[in-house]
């Protein structure tokens, strides 16, 4: 029998599941069955596990909060007034609920942390190169660099381990996906483990419970012998204007026309302002954008030789209420903002881990360790340790009033 033999799972609509529709949470796409699995949805379904139903997201995955004219809006368990988080919130809500104790989504800016914080469970977002990817929308090889560069493919669970067992069985060769790694999973954890400590990333503002939160799960690392050290993150500002150069470029240059034609209002309004936010795009803009990406992975290179993980925040303020992101641009900017250290992992192709760290006021609070690239097992090692001493706050039984 296969590692996950008999374990139903949950997968996110904007991933193929043979005999089922990928809408990306769109009308126009609901009709779109695919033929095929997508990679990773292979290899699952050859270690035992049994997809039993496809989980919401927004349109095409363009909100940081899950809901589309298709069908409808996700609920946050915990508190229905507040965002489950997006795009893989359907995801978050059906593991957090019990309903799958695995979810399959994937991760652009946030797309797995942010709804794990959101709804208390864990989730992983792997290196780039690390799961193979590829959906009957992206096999004739249309996919822009954005997606190609920082999009990848990950799980969603109550625990730690049961990300190390997906990871594993998720991580094999597809001849479908060129960019597909074979780096090896061992572990390579050296100790004693010196841990880079934000708890204000960029120096933007933070919530003191988001802030508190990072501290314990600091204080639970060092129990265990790690070296905590608070670092400057002035830097991640830019890194995270940098993320949305490239991705408000690209929906402007090859999408907005088809986002316009089949996405919603809210889809509509938030790729809006995040454009808006941009600015004049131009070629050299552009080119300039991607050379100092380049300089900045370099930086974070020499900084893995001095450190074995970051510990920080991954948004750094509370779920915001639905419908705020959408509300205009200042809104816009602050959601954007409270992601800085989230997207920076995506624009660099880092691994990063979000684990529970505790329930306040109601609201589940999370960590997000970042590791070097194809060091899964360093961050999940990390992750159990804080696991270890919180526990796992789900299954929840769905909260009906704010």
């Amino acid at each position: 029998m296969g590692p996950l033999f008999g374990v139903p799972i949950s997968v996110k609509v904007n991933i193929d599941v043979k005999g089922s529709a990928t809408t990306e949470g769109v009308r126009g796409l609901a009709r779109g069955v695919a033929d095929a699995d997508s990679p990773h949805i292979r290899l699952l379904r050859n270690a035992g596990a049994i997809p039993i139903g496809r989980t919401n997201m927004p349109d095409f995955g363009l909100r940081y909060h899950t809901d589309n004219a298709l069908y409808g809006a996700t609920i946050n368990p915990w508190n229905p007034a507040l965002t489950p988080g997006g795009s893989s919130g359907g995801d978050a809500v059906a593991v957090a609920t019990g309903m799958v104790p695995l979810g399959i989504g994937n991760d652009f800016g946030g797309s797995i942390r942010y709804p794990a914080q959101c709804c208390g469970v864990c989730g992983l977002r792997p290196s780039r190169g690390r799961i193979a990817s590829s959906t009957s929308a992206t096999s004739q090889g249309s996919i822009s660099h954005s997606l190609s560069a920082m999009a990848v493919q990950g799980p969603l669970a109550r625990r730690v381990d049961d990300l190390r067992t997906a990871l594993r069985v998720m991580s094999g060769f597809d001849p479908r996906d060129p960019t597909w790694v074979p780096a090896p999973l061992a572990a390579t954890t050296v100790k004693p483990l010196r841990i880079a400590l934000i708890t204000d990333p960029a120096g933007l503002g933070v919530d003191d419970s988001v802030q508190a939160g990072v501290t314990r799960a600091a204080a639970i690392l060092e129990t265990h012998g790690a070296v905590i050290e608070a670092i400057d993150s002035s830097s991640l500002r830019e890194s995270a204007y940098l993320w949305l150069e490239m991705v408000a470029t690209d929906l402007q240059q090859l999408f907005l026309a088809g986002i316009n034609e089949l996405a919603s209002d809210g889809a509509r309004t938030f790729v809006s302002e995040l454009i808006r936010l941009n600015g004049e795009e131009s070629l050299e803009r552009y080119v300039r954008a991607l050379a100092r990406i380049n300089g900045i992975a370099q930086s974070w290179g020499e900084s893995f030789q001095v450190y074995d993980a970051v510990l920080g925040p991954v948004s750094s303020r509370n779920p915001f209420p639905v419908g705020f992101d959408v509300a205009g641009g200042d809104s816009a900017r602050s959601v954007l903002e409270s992601q800085v250290l989230t997207v920076t992992a995506n624009l660099l192709g880092l691994p990063s881990v979000a684990v529970p760290v505790a329930v306040t006021g109601g609201i589940p609070q999370a960590v997000q360790i970042i590791g070097p690239s194809f060091h899964e097992a360093r961050i999940l090692d990390l992750a159990e340790l804080v696991e270890g001493e919180v526990g796992s706050i789900t299954p929840i039984d769905p909260k009906a009033n704010g």
